[in-house]
């Protein structure tokens, strides 16, 4: 297993590693929006701040077609960097893995076949709260609906996220939950602003109002986004089904098990999968933030572009982007069902070539 880093809890993640390699998995990709992504220097998921709210369809567009239809191409930073949905997509094609998209609250819709779950996008958490609890609960209960819908017929649920601004309301609902995390979150841009991220957080709770007397949803509705509240519910249902999940992505992912904490479930057989960028990433720390939430396995891509023949894949061993739309996991599920990273690198390699040459 040369090719997956084990960052904690070995005898554990390879436990599970071992019990998922024959299991039947399904890949969900949910997707959302916040308005923290049009604060100019929060997100880079997209070429300008408004184009950020363009990025969950277009990387679902680009996910199932090969192609974005609600921009002009594919999602990329301002330097050209590609999404992350590049290794996602090769990953999901290697596999041949069923595949849904969940709406849990786009500000533009995507333009393909998706389950929606009736949400809505979240507002600027600086001055109002992000969901209405009734909208809320209605993402909430629709995921639940949904999961017991699909539970018998997989064994594995890989949870993946499309989120521009998620790292910040993630810093915002682990801050209001006491957590030490401000120094812990990830970003997609090679210089973290945490400093920018601190004071949009510290602005948000000011206002917030917070107290002990609330439930973990209100507060979630208040500080958080569309995508914490339904990965949420969709763990929860996978555990008390007693099935396997994989959190495909990076800190944002800490929100989840933050929450299920609250509501007093004890989270088993599930495992984060990750990216190598960010286990290493000085700027961040995955692996304290989950030990001290609610410690569960996190694995790792080994997958490396050093020797990528694009500047913009090469951008990834650089700091930027690091996860995003499921890849690491996604890859992770890869190797472990066989295929090897040099054939994800071999084939991204084409992919980007398609989409830019």
């Amino acid at each position: 297993m040369k090719d997956i880093i084990i960052a904690n809890l070995s005898s554990d993640a390879i436990k599970i590693i071992n019990d998922i390699k024959k299991g039947r998995a399904l890949f969900l990709i949910v997707s959302a929006s916040t308005l923290i992504s049009k604060i100019r220097g929060i997100s880079i998921a997209g070429e300008n701040p408004e184009l950020t709210l363009y990025t969950p369809a277009a990387d679902l567009e680009y996910l199932f077609l090969g192609k974005s239809l609600s921009i002009d191409t594919i999602p990329k930073t301002p330097e050209g960097i590609p999404t992350p949905a590049i290794i996602t997509r090769v990953c999901k094609n290697l596999l041949r893995i069923p595949t849904l998209a969940l709406n849990a609250g786009c500000y533009v819709k995507p333009k393909i076949s998706n389950i929606d779950l009736n949400g809505k996008y979240g507002e600027d958490i600086r001055s109002r709260r992000a969901l209405d609890l009734n909208v809320s609960n209605r993402i909430y209960e629709n995921c639940k609906i949904f999961i017991n819908e699909m539970v018998n017929d997989y064994d594995v649920f890989i949870i993946g996220e499309t989120i521009p601004g998620g790292t910040t309301t993630t810093m915002a609902f682990l801050a209001a939950l006491g957590y030490e995390c401000y120094d812990k979150v990830s970003s997609a841009n090679k210089d973290n602003p945490k400093d920018l991220k601190r004071k949009v957080v510290e602005e948000a709770l000011r206002n917030a109002r917070i107290s002990d007397r609330m439930d973990i949803l209100e507060i979630a509705s208040i500080v958080s986004d569309p995508f914490i509240i339904a990965a949420s519910s969709l763990l929860e249902e996978i555990i008390r089904n007693n099935k396997y999940a994989i959190l495909a992505g990076g800190t944002q992912m800490a929100s989840i098990l933050a929450f299920l904490k609250e509501r007093g479930l004890k989270i088993k057989k599930t495992i984060i999968a990750t990216t190598r960028w960010i286990l290493e990433d000085n700027s961040s720390d995955i692996v304290s933030m989950v030990n001290e939430i609610y410690p569960i396995p996190i694995i790792a891509s080994n997958i490396s572009f050093k020797n990528s023949r694009f500047s913009g894949l090469k951008k990834y061993e650089e700091g930027y982007v690091k996860e995003g739309v499921g890849a690491g996991g996604i890859a992770c599920y890869s190797y472990i069902k066989g295929i090897p990273f040099e054939k994800i690198e071999e084939e991204v390699e084409k992919e980007y070539e398609r989409i830019f040459l």
